[in-house]
């Protein structure tokens, strides 16, 4: 099975940096979107099916869709605070899934979400929450706007802002 580009790039990117302690150089036989375009990334890590790093971006901070990629599935496998660093070890057991954003958009109410479909950000102030698209086990938009408001430390009460985005999501 031919291996997707920036599954590969991601892949590349964290066990370059985890082998030799610094980050590779870009790649220049990419896909001409991945070198000229802007987005925000999420890199996902899972190891034996379970979450072993998540580190995204909600809009770019870098050059270019493959600069974007680099960082985050670095930081995925090793600035996570959920999780100790990846180890080299580890590197073979891993799967990695590539999010590429469309930009958010606001919408007024829970009601215009849909799991599958749209991820959620919520913001009060300088707090902000995100949650992926069409994750395992979250079942109602009710469940997705709770998981990131606890995310973002914001309480359901309080007055916040929510936020739609699709994703292009590459595995």
């Amino acid at each position: 099975m031919k291996t997707n580009p920036y599954v590969k790039l991601a892949k590349k990117a964290l066990e370059f940096y985890i082998k030799n302690n610094k980050e590779m150089q870009k790649p220049t036989d990419l896909p001409k979107e991945m070198l000229e375009k802007k987005a925000g990334v999420f890199v996902s890590l899972k190891k034996w099916g379970d979450l072993r790093g998540c580190i995204g971006t909600t809009s770019p901070t870098t050059n270019s869709i493959a600069d974007e990629i680099i960082q985050n599935a670095i930081s995925a496998g090793t600035r996570d605070p959920r999780f100790p660093p990846v180890s080299e070890k580890e590197l073979s057991l891993l799967t990695i899934s590539v999010d590429v954003l469309k930009a958010p958009e606001p919408i007024e109410s829970i009601s215009e979400l849909d799991t599958n479909k749209y991820g959620v950000i919520v913001r009060k102030g300088r707090r902000s929450g995100l949650l992926l698209p069409n994750l395992e086990g979250i079942d109602t938009p009710k469940e997705q706007v709770d998981i990131a408001l606890r995310k973002a430390g914001i309480y359901p009460e309080e007055d916040y802002k929510l936020e739609r985005f699709e994703v292009i999501r590459h595995k």
